[in-house]
């Protein structure tokens, strides 16, 4: 039986949400690396994050539920000035915490830089902390 790897998380709650659905959906599947990413997230670049691993014969079927899933996800939130669904969870470079954390890295030889998150809208161009939830009617 041969897996293949069909998308990688950061965040293990996400990857877990991910795995329980298609689990669901009887798709066999389990996280390869997610322990290592657990405990030491600051390797997940080396690693390769957490990935889902899924029974070659249902890639497919687990490719189009994945799209599915993520087109739920991303109509559930709304940007709060335009009202689009056009948005992502990105990492800002702008913040003056983000440099000094960069330079004390530097000079301190220490391995781990703060970066905040923040959401972006593609449509109005904005940054905002949360997102609102869309409530359709």
């Amino acid at each position: 039986m041969d897996f293949v790897a069909i998308a990688a998380y950061n965040n293990y709650v996400e990857a877990n949400i991910i795995l329980g659905r298609l689990q669901e959906e009887d798709i066999e599947c389990w996280l390869k690396d997610e322990n290592t990413s657990t405990i030491m997230p600051i390797w997940n670049q080396a690693t390769g994050g957490i990935r889902l691993m899924v029974i070659e014969s249902d890639v497919e079927k687990a490719t189009e539920l994945l799209k599915q899933f993520i087109l739920e996800k991303k109509q559930s939130f709304i940007c709060p000035f335009c009202k689009s669904s056009n948005i992502e969870e990105v990492s800002t470079p702008r913040k003056a915490i983000n440099w000094l954390g960069a330079l004390s890295t530097f000079f301190l030889g220490d391995y781990a830089m703060a970066v905040e998150k923040v959401y972006h809208c593609f449509d109005c161009k904005k940054e905002f902390k949360e997102p609102e939830e869309n409530n359709p009617q």
